[in-house]
């Protein structure tokens, strides 16, 4: 066995044990984000998770925390983090899903990378998304993006790349984004906690308009107290402990938001399970399902076209560049626009009905499917039709997208395996404020029904933080 097989790394230790390590003295920050950087180079030439790693310059960066004298107050001290590759990160171009919409190298970093550093994390590089993030699956011309899980599937999308980094292992913590569910449909695909946080908690500034205002900055992690320590730093908040909640009454419902799609048996499976651990830490659950009007999926579809025309727009692109699936898209998105689809009206109202469903159920929070079915294959989609690409994604991952246009905080959480051995999640959504309410039941999920950190097989190089961490 080779030496390098056995000594101690910091490769699949979580960002909280990473971040006392370094604070401690236990180990320096150049020590873990080499540590990293070396797990990467072994294992992410068969996920393509990340579109650009940053070595020497992450190297630089982390010899800059260990010379801090302060410590104490960096909640991420030394952390290794991908960042989403439609965020300006300074240094590099800002891909966007792919070489057509790649802008220039960003001369400073956005807001939510400039609070990450600031808390004493170290950016490893930028993950992949599909193009514009339009699509809940992962890949370009350039590489296939592979679950972790099961190679043969996609991560989901748009944050695919940040889900297969942190399911593998090649960094404790990632960044995503959420304009219609691109960090809990990944999230559900690779067994992993992902948070969408409610409108204006966290600073988006994407794009024209985050589209239309549906975007929200979030992270992705393996346990629940990184993904709070995570969304804290983000929303730039002091650092609170979670406290387990009280008994709550939580509303369950198999309802699907898109007529004829409905969740497979190991989803349904996943709500009875889930509904099972809330009852063991204390908690009620009742039937209550949201109405879900056929209007809203059409206006949903109408945002999610118009979105991409405003962004091509916006930048000044070539639309002979991109890819097949997105010129459709972008196309159908001008039309949408013409015939006044897309209103703001329209969105309020949605909004106004889901914040009363709590109140007219009496209910705290609400339980859904995460997924209606497995993750899709790993395949070369931005090749295939836009009709193709279409469908894979909302036959598979219907239950996100209403609680964008509603502006509403919801999360996903592991709770299970399906028969074939992938992860299978539920989602959580909550009213306005409730985000460290859904973490902290969520903590509850984990302590009652602890899941794999990380893919089987993952990370190759290591076990984990030593002993010591």
């Amino acid at each position: 066995m080779a030496v390098q097989d056995i000594m101690p790394t910091w490769v699949g230790a979580t960002a909280k044990q990473i971040a006392r390590g370094v604070r401690r003295g236990d180990v320096s920050a150049t020590q873990v984000v080499a540590d990293h950087l070396d797990h990467i180079a072994r294992a992410d030439a068969d996920l393509a998770a990340f579109r650009t790693v940053r070595g020497g310059e992450a190297i630089t960066e982390a010899e800059k925390v260990d010379e801090q004298e302060e410590l104490a107050n960096l909640p991420l001290a030394g952390v290794p983090v991908a960042v989403k590759e439609n965020t300006p990160v300074a240094g590099l171009p800002t891909w966007n899903g792919s070489a057509a919409v790649r802008s220039a190298v960003a001369e400073a970093d956005h807001e939510v990378v400039r609070r990450l550093r600031g808390a004493g994390a170290v950016i490893l590089g930028v993950s992949r998304m599909p193009e514009l993030g339009l699509w809940a699956l992962t890949d370009d011309p350039s590489a296939v993006t592979r679950n972790p899980w099961d190679p043969g599937r996609t991560p989901g999308g748009s944050s695919g790349g940040a889900a297969a980094a942190v399911a593998a292992g090649l960094v404790p913590l990632a960044h995503g984004n959420d304009g219609l569910g691109s960090i809990r449909i990944p999230a559900a695909c690779c067994g992993l906690v992902g948070l969408k946080p409610g409108r204006g908690v966290v600073p988006c500034q994407l794009g024209a308009d985050d589209w239309f205002g549906l975007t929200e900055h979030g992270m992705l992690a393996t346990t629940v107290a990184d993904a709070a320590v995570g969304f804290q730093v983000l929303a730039g908040r002091r650092q609170e402990k979670l406290v387990p909640p009280q008994r709550l009454r939580v509303g369950v419902s198999l309802a699907s938001p898109v007529r004829g799609i409905s969740a497979d048996a190991p989803n349904r499976d996943a709500v009875a399970a889930a509904g099972r651990l809330l009852a063991a830490a204390g908690h009620d659950t009742v039937p209550a399902d949201p109405v879900y009007p056929t209007k809203l999926g059409l206006q949903g579809i109408a945002t999610w076209f118009a979105a991409a025309a405003t962004e091509v727009r916006a930048a000044g692109l070539d639309r002979r560049g991109l890819q097949r699936r997105t010129r459709r898209h972008v196309a159908l998105g001008e039309w949408a626009h013409r015939r006044g689809y897309v209103r703001e009206a329209d969105r309020a109202a949605w909004r106004a009905r889901s914040i009363d469903f709590f109140a007219d159920h009496s209910v705290d929070l609400l339980l859904t499917p995460a997924l209606a079915g497995p993750p899709p294959a790993a395949a070369a989609w931005s090749g295939r039709s836009w009709r193709a690409n279409m469908a894979a994604s909302i036959r598979y991952a219907p239950y996100a997208a209403p609680w964008n246009i509603a502006g509403l905080p919801a999360i996903v959480v592991p709770v299970g395996r399906r028969p074939d051995g992938l992860p299978v999640a539920v989602q959580l959504v909550g009213p306005p404020g409730s985000e460290l309410l859904l973490l902290g039941v969520a903590g509850q999920f984990e302590l009652e029904a602890p899941w794999a950190r990380h893919a089987p097989g993952y990370p190759r190089s290591g076990t984990g933080a030593p002993a010591t961490a």
